[in-house]
């Protein structure tokens, strides 16, 4: 096996002697805590014993790649070295884990539990350098733990200083760390993954565990399943992936032809779909680049969101217990620093940027739904670092859209199920297939049906049945020429795959009322009644019925939907037409395992945060009708020309009530007039009715 990665030699040559002495260390360290004289306080040996021997466990394992010996292990072997290598975090084993925050609190005591915790967070994230003979992270790691370690030895160590300690390495590393990350989104020369895929035997399973990812059934599932397939079939599924990508770009009128790179981001086990679609968009003059969605201090983002490729992890309350740890070391410092860093990064590879077309992303739905526990141990931020993230966060997306402008690039995104879905997953597959695969022609005829009824209105309600207590008014934009304007785009297959819906930004004045959804999974996360208060189209009050207090609750929203936002604007409102997508999750009974991409086409939904022409507003763009879209803007993001740090929210999630909650959709003309389109859950409006047929 040769992957060719040139970071790993560079790397080699210039951290190999620091390793050596950083290696001999921590193997003294595990010897010291296992009984060879350790001074560090009695309750704190159990710790560095376990992590250190997790760090010569890790190390053993960057000494069988860099020689080779890791490639010839069998595949009973790597499936049992990858088991060893994350067992402590597995659920069955978590409990009594100091990766935990609650056992590390109640063994460490709160303040070192915490910090400590977090280190081990931290460098349980360099295991899958390891695999592409990343040194540097390596390294760094190490040097950090023997830090800590030597801090420990006094028993006079107060938890802050273990503290700064974690807070300076990440500091100290910034320049490195972020400017790693920027070239890795950009520069396809620096592309470990699609080296892996393009040189391995996709047919020998082996090739999985050379990502170092965790390995579980999906995985090894998926990639059984695809190579099942013809390969004909997998070009046409990855033809279905990068053509809407270059749809994208037609539809925007944007100019595909300066552009040479394009990101893919997808989940583990689709390497034969992910090699197909290399070469297809290797023919329309575009390398791609692939970076990690890895959890490091530096790159956390704090929404549990994974950004990049990965498998689906080792245990999700893992991760949901360490989305915060930053929180640990934040403050406007690290954020300002953070910043600099990324400017200068963007320096660097200004060229590169300009030559950026986007995100390409596959995402996957099917996994057991997780209902996390919230810890009152797991790190969190305060209201002055709240809203410290929050300016951080506007910044940054500043910073990022002059490099790479919103208005010139693209994307796609497209969704497949997962193994653990069920017996069903062969056929639930293909129904995937098809229904995103669906004729757009047709679709594009029925949804302009209801844009040409939409475009007579000044305002929609939507009501919800039976236990939905869904009671909502949108506004709509007035258009100056409805001969040549629009307020709702005909979203067909491009971009966003599948396709099935008609969208707009509302008019925020106006828009109120209650929307409200029984049950429904975000970002992976199920909340329980769900009620949105609505007042001038932003949130004014919120709760779900997931856990036994207000307060939680509440919490769990401020955390997860809002994102740290004291309130967030209603940025689109949509009506999904894809009845198909409706129909198999009904029939296999998997609604609730639809991801917000397939849901959000199954009846119409509300998307709170930016508008959907976030960094786009300024873009001129056409439904096929050849009218002009207007709805792009609202009162927020119309600060862009003033304060743009006001401007924008940098998250955007939509909330679907399904075809079985929904009551009425009904247009209010501005003459007085109602044009009904939805009654009772079902298209009424003449010329619709053919989407009717599936349910």
């Amino acid at each position: 096996m040769n992957i060719i990665y040139p970071k790993a030699e560079e790397e080699k040559s210039r951290y190999h002697e620091r390793y050596e002495l950083a290696a001999e260390r921590v193997r003294g360290i595990k010897w010291e805590t296992n009984g060879g004289g350790c001074v560090v306080p009695e309750q704190m040996r159990d710790y560095f014993a376990k992590v250190s021997s997790y760090l010569v466990q890790m190390m053993d394992t960057y000494e069988a790649v860099d020689t080779g010996s890791f490639y010839e292990l069998s595949l009973e072997e790597l499936q049992q070295r990858n088991r060893e290598l994350y067992q402590d975090i597995l659920p069955e084993n978590y409990d009594t884990s100091y990766a935990n925050p609650a056992y590390a609190a109640e063994k460490l005591g709160n303040e070192f539990g915490r910090y400590l915790c977090a280190l081990y967070g931290e460098l349980r994230e360099i295991l899958v350098y390891v695999f592409e003979k990343r040194l540097f992270f390596l390294v760094t790691g190490l040097e950090l733990f023997i830090e800590i370690y030597d801090l420990m030895e006094d028993e006079n160590c107060e938890p802050h200083e273990v503290r700064n300690a974690i807070y300076y390495y990440v500091s100290d590393y910034a320049d490195m760390t972020i400017a790693d990350r920027i070239e890795m989104m950009l520069d396809p020369e620096h592309c470990f993954a699609r080296s892996l895929i393009e040189t391995a035997d996709l047919d020998d399973l082996r090739y999985l565990y050379y990502f170092g990812e965790y390995i579980g059934d999906n995985e090894i599932g998926t990639a059984c399943h695809l190579g099942e397939m013809e390969e004909a079939r997998i070009e046409e599924m990855a033809s279905t992936y990068t053509e809407g990508y270059r749809n994208g770009f037609a539809l925007y009128r944007i100019d595909l032809s300066c552009k040479k790179t394009v990101n893919i981001r997808y989940r583990l086990g689709f390497e034969r779909m992910i090699r197909a679609a290399v070469r297809q968009f290797r023919r329309m003059g575009l390398e791609t680049t692939m970076y990690r969605a890895v959890g490091n201090l530096i790159y956390r983002n704090g929404r549990g969101i994974k950004v990049g490729y990965s498998s689906g992890g080792a245990n999700p309350q893992y991760d949901y217990d360490h989305r915060f740890d930053e929180a640990l070391i934040f403050g406007k410092a690290l954020a300002d620093r953070k910043l600099a860093q990324q400017r200068c990064a963007y320096e660097e590879y200004r060229e590169q940027a300009a030559a950026f077309a986007g995100p390409a992303v596959i995402e996957v739905f099917g996994e057991d739904p997780f209902v996390p526990v919230a810890k009152k141990e797991s790190a969190a931020y305060t209201e002055k670092q709240r809203k410290q993230k929050l300016e951080y966060q506007s910044a940054a997306s500043l910073l990022s859209n002059e490099f790479i402008p919103g208005d010139q690039v693209s994307f796609t995104i497209i969704a497949y199920p997962v193994p653990e879905i069920g017996r069903d997953y062969g056929e639930i597959f293909d129904e995937t297939v098809r229904v995103n695969t669906l004729d757009s022609t047709q679709y594009g005829v029925i949804q302009q049906k209801l844009i040409d009824a939409l475009d007579q209105g000044e305002y929609v309600t939507v009501t919800g049945r039976g236990d939905n207590r869904t009671s909502l008014t949108v506004a709509l934009h007035p258009l100056e020429d409805p001969e040549h304007q629009t307020d709702f785009e005909n979203c067909l297959a491009d971009v966003n795959i599948p396709l099935g819906e008609v969208f707009t930004s509302p008019k925020l004045e106006g828009t109120h009322g209650t929307l409200h959804v029984t049950e429904v999974y975000l970002n992976e996360l199920k909340y329980e009644n769900l009620t949105l208060e609505i007042k001038d189209g932003t949130v004014t009050d919120y709760i779900c019925t997931n856990f036994g207090t207000e307060q939680e609750n509440k919490a769990y929203i401020e955390e997860n939907l809002l994102f740290q936002h004291p309130t967030l604007p209603m940025g689109e409102f949509a009506i999904g037409t894809n009845t198909t997508a409706y129909a198999m999750g009904q029939k296999y009974g998997i609604s609730h395992l639809l991801p917000i991409l397939i849901a959000e086409k199954t009846g119409p939904h509300f998307a709170f945060g930016d508008t959907c022409f976030s960094h786009e507003e300024e873009l001129v763009t056409y439904n096929p009708d050849g009218k002009q879209m207007m709805a792009k803007e609202n009162r927020f993001s119309e600060m862009r020309h003033t304060e743009p740090s006001k401007a924008y929210f940098n998250c955007h999630t939509d909330v679907t009530i399904p075809y079985h909650e929904l009551g009425d959709i009904i247009v209010h003309c501005r003459d007085g007039r109602e044009i009904v389109l939805i009654q009772k859950g079902r298209f009424v409006l003449e010329g619709t009715e053919e989407l009717n047929r599936v349910l």
